[in-house]
C-alpha cells in the first residue's frame, strides 16, 4: 500500500510559480516574430554616408523595401603626409558607405563597378543570409552593374567586404564597411553617433616612406603591416578631422575592423565604455575599458562624456597607435567638472610618433646612405614630413617642446650654437643635463634610424623654422659626423 506524503504549502506555491514562469517564457518565445514573416510597406531609397558620419536612426518605422545603390571606385588617396596609395573603395571612401536598416527590411542592392576601374569586384555582406553573403550574385566587371536582394533577419552591426580573388588583396586595399540592422523600435536614443573602422595596410615602402606606394602581397601574407589606421588613413580622425561632442552628451561609436589580418584592442584614453554591444550583437557588457574586435567583426560602444578635453581613440596594441597610425581624437567642449577631473595640466601628450625606429643612445650610429642632392625647398618639404612623424610628439608642432620634459627647438640657443652637435644628437641620441634658453633639462633623446638625406632634411627644416639661424644641412655634413664621407 502506497504511503501518502503531505507537501508543505510553501513548496507547492514555489512549484506552481516556477511552472507559470516557464509557461510565460515559452509563450514569449512562441509569440516572438519570425523575421521572415515581417511584412514590408512602402519603398524608400537608402541613405548612405561616408565615415565618420552615419545615417539617421530608423526609430520606430516599420519594415520597408529599400533601394540601395553603391558604386565601386578605385582612386588615389593620401595615407599620411607625403605618402600616396591607390585605394579600392565602396562608394569612394575607406571604409565604404555606412548602411542603416532594421529587422525585416527587404533590400534591393545594386552594385556598380565604375567604368574607369581596372578590376572586377563583388560584395559579401555579413548581414545577409545566403551563399557568399551576396558575393555569388554581385561579381561585376568595370562598367557594369549587378542587382540582388535580401531580407535583414538578425539585428546587429555587421561587416561587408569584397570577396573577389585574391580576397585578401581586395580587403587590404580598403574594400570593407559596415551595415547596421537595428531591432524593431530602433536603438536607444543618444546624442552623437560616429562610424569608425580599423584596417591594416601593406606597402612596398617602409612606414612613412614618401611617394605613391603600391600594395605588397608578401608583407600582407606575413601580416607585417606598415600602417594600422582608422578610416583609411593616418590622420582621418585627428586635427580638423577629429570627431566632437559636448560635456554631458552620450556618444555611440559603431566600430568595425576590416582587417584583413589584425585584431583590434579598441580603447578610448580617458573614458570607460558604459555599454559595449559585444561583437555588434544583442549581448551588452557594462563598464568596459578595452574591447576586442576581430578582423571581420564589429562592436557598438556607448559612453557619456563628463569633462572637456581631447580623448584619444587607439588600438591598444599600442605601437600600432603611435607608430603605425591607429589613433583618432574626440574633442569635447564644455564646462570643467573638477570633482571628476582637475582640469587641463598639459596639452599635447598623446600625438602620433611615426614609423621611425628609435633606440636608446649607445654611441652607435645608424646605417649610412650615400647623399643625394636636394634643393632647399625639397629639403624643407621632406623635413616637415619627417618632423611630423618623428619629432612632433616630443617637441610639438611649432617646436615649443614640453615644459620640464623636452626642450624647445624654436629659437633655441643650444641648437643654434653648434650644428654638428645637433647632427650627432640625431644620429646617436643624447642623455644627461643640458641648458636650453636658460632652462635646465635632464631627459633622453633617443637615437633615430634615419638616412643621411633624412637627417639633413629634418635639421634643415628645424633650422629654417621658428626663429632659428637658417642653417642648411647637407647629407655630406651628416656623413662626416657618422665618421665617413661617401
Amino acid at each position: 500500500m502506497t504511503k501518502l506524503r503531505f507537501i508543505p504549502i510553501g513548496i507547492l506555491f514555489f512549484l506552481a510559480s516556477s511552472m507559470l514562469l516557464v509557461s510565460c517564457d515559452g509563450d514569449k518565445k512562441a509569440v516572438k516574430k519570425n523575421p521572415t514573416k515581417i511584412e514590408t510597406t512602402g519603398t524608400i531609397a537608402a541613405e548612405l554616408t561616408a565615415p565618420p558620419h552615419v545615417p539617421a536612426p530608423v526609430g520606430a518605422r516599420g519594415a520597408k523595401n529599400i533601394k540601395l545603390e553603391m558604386v565601386i571606385i578605385e582612386k588615389e588617396g593620401t595615407m599620411t603626409d607625403g605618402v600616396k596609395y591607390v585605394y579600392w573603395t565602396f562608394g569612394g571612401s575607406v571604409p565604404g558607405s555606412f548602411i542603416r536598416t532594421r529587422v525585416g527590411d527587404e533590400v534591393e542592392f545594386t552594385l556598380s563597378n565604375h567604368a574607369d576601374n581596372k578590376l572586377p569586384h563583388n560584395i559579401d555582406l555579413h548581414a545577409v543570409t545566403g551563399p557568399g553573403g551576396g558575393a555569388t550574385s554581385s561579381f561585376v566587371a568595370p562598367g557594369y552593374s549587378k542587382t540582388f536582394s535580401f531580407k535583414t533577419l538578425n539585428p546587429g552591426l555587421y561587416v561587408y567586404h569584397c570577396a573577389t580573388a585574391p580576397v585578401g588583396m581586395h580587403i587590404a586595399n580598403g574594400m570593407y564597411g559596415l551595415i547596421l540592422v537595428e531591432p524593431e523600435g530602433g536603438l536607444p536614443k543618444v546624442d552623437k553617433e560616429y562610424y569608425i573602422m580599423q584596417g591594416d595596410f601593406y606597402t612596398k615602402g617602409s612606414t612613412g616612406e614618401p611617394g605613391l606606394q603600391p600594395f605588397d602581397m608578401q608583407k600582407a601574407v606575413d601580416e607585417d603591416a606598415d600602417y594600422v589606421v582608422f578610416n583609411g588613413s593616418v590622420d582621418a580622425l585627428t586635427g580638423d578631422n577629429a570627431i566632437t561632442a559636448s560635456v554631458g552628451e552620450t556618444v555611440r561609436l559603431f566600430v568595425g575592423n576590416g582587417g584583413p589580418n589584425l585584431v583590434s584592442s579598441f580603447h578610448v584614453i580617458g573614458e570607460i565604455f558604459d555599454k559595449v554591444y559585444i561583437e555588434g550583437g544583442s549581448t551588452i557588457n557594462e563598464d568596459v575599458q578595452t574591447t576586442l574586435i576581430p578582423a571581420g567583426g564589429a562592436a557598438i560602444v556607448e559612453f557619456k562624456v563628463d569633462v572637456p578635453g581631447t580623448f584619444i581613440l587607439v588600438d591598444h596594441s599600442i605601437f600600432r597607435a603611435f607608430n603605425k597610425g591607429a589613433l583618432g581624437m574626440l574633442n569635447v567642449t564644455g564646462e570643467e567638472y573638477k570633482k571628476v577631473y582637475s582640469g587641463v595640466i598639459q596639452e599635447g601628450i598623446y600625438h602620433p610618433e611615426g614609423g621611425t625606429i628609435q633606440n636608446m643612445p649607445d654611441g652607435k650610429a645608424a646605417s649610412t646612405e650615400a647623399p643625394k642632392a636636394m634643393s632647399l625647398a625639397e629639403k624643407m618639404e621632406a623635413g616637415k614630413n619627417i618632423y611630423s612623424r618623428t619629432c612632433l610628439a616630443c617637441h610639438q608642432a611649432s617646436g615649443e617642446g614640453i615644459a620640464n620634459a623636452f626642450p624647445p627647438l624654436a629659437n633655441s640657443d643650444y641648437l643654434n650654437e653648434d650644428v654638428n652637435r645637433a647632427i650627432d644628437i640625431v644620429l646617436n641620441g643624447k642623455s644627461g643635463e643640458i641648458t636650453v634658453n636658460g632652462t635646465k633639462y635632464n631627459s633622453i633623446m633617443t637615437r633615430q634610424t634615419l638616412t643621411n638625406e633624412e637627417v639633413a632634411s629634418v635639421l634643415t627644416y628645424v633650422y629654417n623654422s621658428w626663429g632659428n639661424n637658417k642653417s642648411e644641412v647637407s647629407p655630406a655634413d651628416v656623413a662626416k659626423i657618422r665618421g665617413a664621407v661617401h
